[in-house]
């Protein structure tokens, strides 16, 4: 057994207020960057999540067997080593892409796989009946997806998806470590500035926490929304 002494704690060595207060403007400047990363990755993994789902339900095998490896690769491969190889590991072979460009890049391709995932699932739950109703009704497979099935499987993924979401939001911290101006990597300078690293790491939590709960909010409106059309 350990035990911990906190008689002699200092909540003033833990966290500066005072720093933490002058220094937010500075740190909330890397607020928009973190969104538009956030926002533009998810938006990549969507696109790419939705065909590889697809092509993983495919009877083609041709397409059912890339999109299981690409599958397979993103969820096994940590997403801050797939970071340095985007920002890196590239140049070595001829292509250089900005920090900013290769952080969308490296969340939005990491992400799809994860969101195929959850749209694999989420399409399996609609009854096939629907399927075979709609190609009775002359429908083409494209339509019968756009107009009836991926309506009901949207508000099934609805949840899982902005999990995924929520974890490219905390995950973009990562991006700090390929110079991309975000929340962390702004609090990292002031902290190297003020030798003074632990405060700044409990306001970026601080300012995480919040940002989710927003996130959070917005998903049981959707949720609420979308069950208008249940039964």
């Amino acid at each position: 057994m350990f035990e911990i002494d906190v008689n002699g704690f200092d909540f003033g060595g833990f966290f500066d207020v005072e720093l933490a207060i002058k220094n937010l403007p500075f740190v909330l400047g890397g607020l928009p960057m973190t969104i538009a990363v956030s926002f533009v990755g998810m938006a990549i993994g969507l696109i790419l999540g939705l065909f590889l789902s697809l092509g993983r339900r495919s009877d083609n095998r041709l397409l059912r067997w890339p999109s299981r490896l690409y599958i397979s690769f993103m969820r096994g491969t940590p997403i801050l080593v797939f970071l340095f190889i985007l920002y890196s590991g590239l140049p070595v072979v001829g292509i250089e892409l900005n920090a900013y460009t290769a952080a969308i890049i490296g969340f939005g391709l990491n992400s799809a796989a994860y969101i195929a995932e959850i749209n694999r699932a989420s399409l399996n739950s609609v009854p096939s009946g629907q399927w075979e109703s709609a190609k009775a009704l002359g429908f083409t497979y494209w339509r019968t997806l756009r107009t009836i099935i991926l309506p009901q499987a949207t508000r099934i993924a609805l949840p899982p998806l902005t999990n995924v979401f929520l974890d490219i939001v905390k995950a973009t911290s990562l991006a700090a470590v390929i110079t991309v101006p975000e929340l962390f990597q702004k609090a990292q300078i002031v902290g190297g500035r003020t030798f003074d690293p632990m405060t700044m790491y409990v306001l970026i939590a601080l300012i995480y926490w919040p940002l989710c709960i927003v996130i959070s909010a917005f998903q049981e409106k959707l949720e609420k929304r979308f069950s208008r059309y249940v039964n």
